[in-house]
């Protein structure tokens, strides 16, 4: 993801499944390991949530930890030099009917 590297994130892995659903986005930064969850809006398409943060509620939450630990067992081996800190992000993007890009809202340290 583009937005992402040009903050100085290394994507590491992007549609990582595991039993307990999907992670969007895993990347490093300097600081620290980012589990990032992405949530699309189309104009004009269904009413939900607003921001990125209001759609990733309690339950969601609690299955992205169950997926950032299943992450961990399953590659975290397999890359050198992860920071010590993890932090989860929620990005927010809304597009227009012809699927172009409107506006980005990311949230860092989202919960």
């Amino acid at each position: 993801m583009q937005h992402l590297e040009h903050l100085g994130h290394e994507v590491l892995d992007r549609n990582f499944r595991t039993r307990y659903g999907e992670l969007d986005v895993v990347s490093v930064t300097r600081s620290c390991l980012v589990f990032c969850e992405v949530k699309t809006r189309t104009v004009g398409g269904r009413n939900g949530p607003s921001t990125a943060v209001e759609a990733v509620g309690p339950s969601k939450r609690r299955r992205l930890r169950l997926m950032a630990r299943e992450w961990f067992r399953l590659r975290a081996g397999s890359h050198e030099h992860l920071p010590g800190g993890v932090r989860f992000d929620a990005i927010g993007v809304v597009l227009d009917a012809r699927r172009e890009l409107l506006a980005l809202d990311h949230v860092e340290d989202a919960f």
